[in-house]
């Protein structure tokens, strides 16, 4: 008994950066993207999933690695290797996919409250938007983490939204274990939105970087290129924790599309746009309660995926441009770090509220993240086997094979995608 709780005591502590960033990939981008793809093509394009889970965790897991390893984030290896002007060109695509994503994850935020109590949507953005821009500068770093780790519950909604719904679980194995493919131009554009959601710069830029503020906070803790006895635990740590918080990651979009495969494309209700339209698409097919945890579980998901979409971008600026950063930072002591995170919040909300359609820019967000990925993961590959860098402990064999494939694939889909609306 005792083992078995020391057991379940370790699992607990391992679990932190890659369970945070795994259950930070399905935000309300997120969600929007799986229910479209689920009232669209039903069942048949859930097999996508069964792909993405094996090449997010190589490439999260290679993230961590880097940020372990050097105790530097992805963004400062870059400026300290390579080329400043592909730093420059790759921090400032990732700040405008962010902040998108940010306007319309918050505009979906208040939609969804604002569906489960009336209200002002405009009201729900500006107090969404101050919430969480506040607890990543005034809370600590323990308690922020702490704060993280518990949201991510709010994702078991989605388990409950599957289970309140009929589904044909034999079409559904069908369309998860067979693929099907398309060459209309409409598929492949939701597939690279598929694989853009799930493997998403922004949570590459996360994970290195709370591997760093890990080893700022918690004893005896040290780059492996200065302390390799702890490779071996590290290492370890950072598999089992990667792969759990994908895995949770993967098995929640798929209840996603399983939901909506049965239930919107099913009464033929194929355009889904947004994560708040799905839900109330929803409630006269599924019933109130699928409803509402579908959208509760909206607003779980953006509180804990906005901090994370702001906090990654001002750590890919500040390492960029050699400011002070980190959470475990006194505001006045990192002062460029955290205006970047208030302002790229505030900037998502100027989105949310101006005459752009976030409608569009949520299904987008994800688009533009799956095109922006490609030179990040190319840059990523080739830090995570130089030797001036990972010293010892660069990425061979398997994983650095499958790192490659990983980009060639998200290269390969993006093509596809450019291709067919060019032809379309």
């Amino acid at each position: 008994m005792a083992t078995r709780q020391t057991r379940r005591s370790q699992l607990l502590r391992a679990l932190g950066p890659g369970l945070i960033t795994g259950a930070a990939d399905d935000d309300p981008s997120g969600i929007a993207t799986y229910s479209q793809a689920g009232a669209q093509f039903g069942f048949s394009i859930t097999w996508t999933l069964l792909f993405t889970y094996p090449l997010m965790c190589v490439i999260q897991e290679i993230s961590a690695r880097i940020g372990r390893t050097t105790g530097k984030g992805i963004a400062a290896n870059i400026r300290n290797y390579y080329s400043s002007s592909v730093l420059h060109v790759i921090v400032f695509l990732l700040v405008i996919a962010n902040t998108i994503n940010i306007g319309a994850d918050l505009g979906a935020m208040a939609d969804a409250l604002r569906l489960l109590l009336g209200g002002s949507t405009v009201a729900y953005v500006v107090m969404f938007g101050s919430i969480c821009a506040f607890v990543q500068v005034f809370v600590p770093y323990s308690r922020y983490v702490s704060y993280l780790k518990w949201l991510t519950f709010a994702l078991f909604t989605y388990f409950g939204t599957a289970i309140a719904v009929e589904i044909p679980w034999g079409e559904a194995a069908r369309g998860f274990f067979i693929p099907t493919i398309s060459r209309a131009s409409d598929f492949w554009i939701l597939v690279v939105a598929i694989f853009g959601t799930t493997i998403s710069p922004y949570l590459f830029f996360w994970q290195a970087s709370q591997e760093v503020e890990e080893i700022k906070n918690v004893e005896p803790r040290k780059p492996l290129v200065m302390a390799p006895t702890q490779a071996a635990s590290a290492l370890e740590r950072i598999k089992v924790d990667t792969y759990i918080g994908m895995a949770f990651s993967n098995l929640v979009a798929l209840a996603i599309m399983f939901t909506t495969a049965a239930t919107l494309h099913a009464a033929g209700i194929t355009d889904i746009e947004t994560s708040s339209q799905a839900a109330e698409a929803l409630r006269p097919i599924a019933g109130p309660f699928a409803f509402a945890i579908f959208t509760i579980g909206v607003i779980g998901t953006g509180l804990l995926a906005v901090p994370v979409l702001a906090g990654s971008a001002a750590y890919a600026i500040g390492e960029a441009f050699k400011w002070p950063t980190g959470l475990d930072r006194k505001p006045k002591a990192a002062k460029a770090f955290y205006a970047t995170i208030v302002i790229a919040t505030l900037s998502g909300l100027g989105i949310t509220l101006s005459p752009l359609d976030p409608i569009k820019a949520l299904f987008w967000s994800a688009v533009i993240n799956g095109v922006v990925s490609v030179p990040v993961m190319a840059m990523m590959m080739l830090i995570c086997v130089n030797k001036k860098i990972m010293g010892k402990f660069i990425v061979r064999g398997a994983l650095r094979t499958l790192g490659w494939i990983v980009t060639i694939v998200m290269a390969v889909a993006t093509a596809a995608m450019m291709g067919t609306s060019f032809w379309k």
